[in-house]
């Protein structure tokens, strides 16, 4: 019951000083508002880069060229260029773990069909690259297996080459020409937009790695890199270092001129410039709720001074110290609650809109608005409790000739 009386004679005084009150709350409402809106940003830029890297596939473990060394001077990664066909069908015959294997060549190219020309990335693979991509077809099929084998003139083509070449017909059935060798287009694969390096995932063209081999780049006999697909993701590492152990063996203890890499390296590594921008940006925004609590601490030490006589009557009439603590304590816990509950609104309407304006990606996270609610109550306790026990430790004589 004490509580309640408390309560509602500081909402009565709050009340008495509408602007003032309104003032105080606005730098929580600003505070917390930045805060939503900030970090609802960094959390959509994050959730954008981690579906980017799931665009690249599932469980992926990816086998890249490592570094040659030639009269002493070290090329770097990818100088090497040793991969072969035949490390693929090793992995994929004695590595048990690997779901699906693919080698994977890959060179630009000048591409023509139904009277137009684009340039293009041209990808040598084999049919289980769809399935450890994660990439299905939108329309037509995906070559085989025995076309793979026989080398056959067959592609299946991204969304950018479907709308560059084939804008006004449907690409599948259609001949597109590569180094002057006929095609024919057996499918489109599904539209997958940019990855995080900013390429356009769609601009490509996909054949049987025999036929770009033996066809379109006649003296080429290494592959760009091998992917292989693990069957979860806690098995990626132990199948990263089964692959890295056979390719050694293959190579007979040889320096190592290959480097094995696994999704998760990979994910691990896009991410973290993301949640860095993402705390970065939060704490920023917490510095404007840090200024909104010292706003409410030097209105309530206003508040405590322009009340001295109401304060001196409370005690001389029989109220204890800590009704006047609780008093100060409850004002300035309404004004930072009810600016926090306003700055969510603010804040998750702000997000939006600079997500509708600007095409940003934004997401807001109960996690988010608990932080910030959470934080503008304790901003309340922590700033309003020395007016609090200034008021409280008031003598009631001086308070009562104040003037």
């Amino acid at each position: 019951m004490r509580v309640l009386a408390t309560t509602i004679i500081a909402l009565r005084a709050l009340r008495r000083n509408k602007l003032r009150s309104a003032l105080t709350a606005l730098g929580i409402i600003i505070g917390v508002g930045a805060v939503i809106t900030m970090v609802s940003i960094g959390n959509g830029a994050k959730a954008q880069v981690e579906a980017q890297v799931a665009s690249l596939g599932r469980n992926v473990v990816t086998v890249l060229p490592g570094s040659a060394t030639t009269s002493g001077a070290r090329g770097g990664q990818g100088s090497s260029n040793t991969l072969t066909v035949d490390d693929a069908d090793a992995i994929r015959r004695e590595v048990a773990g690997a779901v699906a294997v693919s080698p994977e060549v890959r060179q630009g190219w000048q591409v023509i069909g139904n009277g137009l020309n684009w340039r293009t990335s041209v990808h040598g693979v084999s049919p289980e690259f769809t399935a450890i991509r994660a990439w299905p077809l939108a329309e037509g099929r995906l070559f085989t297996d025995a076309e793979v084998r026989s080398a056959a003139k067959v592609a299946v083509i991204g969304s950018t080459v479907a709308k560059q070449l084939f804008p006004d017909v449907d690409p599948v059935g259609q001949t597109l020409r590569i180094n002057n060798v006929p095609f024919q287009v057996l499918g489109v694969l599904t539209s997958k937009g940019f990855n995080f390096f900013g390429q356009d995932q769609d601009d490509c063209v996909h054949l049987p790695y025999t036929s770009f081999m033996s066809r379109v780049f006649r003296w080429r006999n290494t592959v760009n890199n091998i992917i292989v697909e693990a069957p979860s993701a806690a098995a990626m590492p132990r199948l990263q270092q089964e692959i890295t152990d056979l390719l050694q063996q293959r190579r007979g203890g040889r320096e190592p001129d290959f480097t094995v890499r696994n999704q998760l390296e990979l994910a691990q590594t896009a991410t973290e410039t993301s949640r860095t921008m993402t705390a970065l940006l939060g704490a920023i925004a917490g510095v404007s709720l840090l200024v909104g609590g010292i706003g409410i601490m030097n209105i309530m030490l206003v508040s405590v001074t322009e009340r001295t006589r109401e304060i001196g009557i409370r005690l001389a009439i029989g109220a204890h110290d800590r009704d006047i603590r609780l008093q100060f304590l409850i004002e300035a816990m309404i004004l930072s609650m009810l600016g926090g509950a306003i700055g969510v609104l603010c804040g998750v309407g702000l997000a939006q809109t600079l997500s509708n304006l600007n095409g940003w990606p934004v997401l807001v996270s109960t996690s988010s608005i608990t932080l910030a609610v959470g934080f503008s109550a304790f901003v309340g306790v922590a700033f309003g409790f020395y007016p609090a026990h200034k008021a409280a430790k008031l003598d009631p004589i001086d308070a009562l000739r104040f003037e």
